[in-house]
């Protein structure tokens, strides 16, 4: 029993990404993308092993899902880049597990979506998806320190 739970732990990052992804409502999360809560979070926050990968291979499912061309993908890679390239920011030491950087990172992508089709339904969309990624962004990452793989 102690190995199962050992290996459950080791998965969970994983899980819950795929669980988030998979769990997709038009209203509540659109094409999965609440996925990018624990995909941001075990790349940048609380890196595990093999996760970057993993976290690229959903971020491309999410642009598939949502007729995006490699939208969110490119956003990861080059966010991915910056954060090697930085040295100032410690995002694994920060408070409230860098919920500001997240909320930067995917408001670069919701502003960048709301400018490529002007409307109020894609605004009011977007700042809807904003606001409630950002609101379940700390419930989110506090499973991580429940289950602590």
């Amino acid at each position: 029993m102690h190995r199962f739970i050992s290996i459950f732990k080791q998965l969970s990052p994983f899980l819950m990404t795929l669980f988030l992804w998979r769990m997709s409502i038009y209203f509540w999360n659109p094409a999965g993308i609440l996925a990018l809560i624990p995909i941001f979070y075990y790349t940048f926050v609380r890196p595990v092993d093999g996760f970057t990968w993993f976290g690229l291979l959903f971020c491309f499912l999410i642009d598939y899902r949502s007729n995006l061309t490699l939208f969110w993908t490119c956003l990861y890679c080059l966010f991915y880049a910056i954060n090697g390239f930085q040295n100032f920011l410690d995002m694994e030491h920060t408070d409230n597990n860098a919920l500001y950087v997240f909320m930067s990172f995917i408001g670069v992508g919701f502003l960048l979506l709301i400018f490529s089709g002007l409307t109020w339904t894609n605004l009011v969309n977007n700042v809807w998806l904003f606001v409630w990624m950002s609101v379940l962004y700390t419930p989110i990452t506090a499973i991580d320190n429940w289950v602590k793989p």
